[in-house]
């Protein structure tokens, strides 16, 4: 039996996660659980570009965050050439790219784990005291890194360039939903944001979730998806290769 993926990124990460997963032989669609609304005309953030040249260390918490930033850049701003550019993950390291950050000055985890712990760990050798950091994220989020950086004596300013909310499903996705809902055996969900299940509790509220499958790219979001109802929760780190054996381990024990 062949299982459908559903990726739930926000729209256009879950684009680029159906075409990675298609490439490979999956059958996998995008099912947004999160949507993303940049704040491109906050003078806050324009400020922040004005400004950005001062700190020796910019931190992104995610792919949307470097888009959101990225498309608030003020006309003829440029990246400091000497400015590093940290993240959690892969994927934030290639939206950096695309957006014209050097790859030789992005720092971010190679190997599990993807998350401010491995992002601290690769920074936490260095003198940090009265050193300056931004970090870039939406509405709220975690500051794990934060307090690390603060720890060890640096100056720490945030900018929330964007804000994250429930999608508004399309006829299609909600189709698929109806699908999944229906035969969840054939389906596997594939999670990357504790913040998603919530919303998925919304979208669709009343649902047996104990025979449905939950790949999850975090504990925190195993966790998650547990505490929902998920029947099974396997937990993966989120490189594609990674992902790839979850889904290939998964078939076989569907079969």
């Amino acid at each position: 039996m062949a299982l459908n993926v559903l990726v739930t990124r926000p729209i256009t990460q879950a684009t680029d996660w159906v075409q990675r997963l298609r490439r490979h032989g999956v059958d996998a669609h995008a099912l947004p659980l999160l949507a993303i609304l940049p704040k491109t005309d906050d003078p806050d953030v324009r400020a922040a570009w004005s400004a950005v040249s001062s700190f020796d260390l910019v931190m992104f918490v995610s792919p949307n965050a470097v888009l959101a930033f990225f498309a608030a850049r003020p006309t003829m701003a440029t990246w400091p050439a000497e400015l590093r550019a940290a993240a959690t993950g892969q994927g934030s390291v290639r939206a950096l790219v695309d957006a014209g950050v050097p790859a030789s000055a992005c720092v971010a985890p190679t190997q599990a784990p993807f998350d401010s712990a491995g992002l601290w760990a690769l920074l936490k050798g260095e003198e940090w005291k009265g050193r300056r950091a931004l970090i870039v994220r939406g509405d709220g989020g975690r500051d794990e890194f934060a307090r690390a950086l603060q720890g060890a004596g640096a100056l720490v300013s945030f900018i929330q360039c964007y804000r994250r909310v429930a999608p508004n499903w399309s006829t299609s996705e909600r189709a698929t939903a109806a699908a999944a809902r229906i035969a969840p055996a054939e389906h596997v969900w594939l999670m990357s944001s504790a913040e998603a299940m919530a919303h998925l509790a919304t979208l669709m509220p009343a649902t047996d979730w104990s025979r449905a499958t939950a790949l999850a790219t975090h504990p925190r979001i195993a966790d998650a998806a547990r505490q929902l109802g998920f029947g099974r929760v396997v937990e993966s780190s989120p490189q594609i290769d990674d992902v790839l054996a979850s889904l290939h381990y998964l078939q076989k024990s569907a079969s």
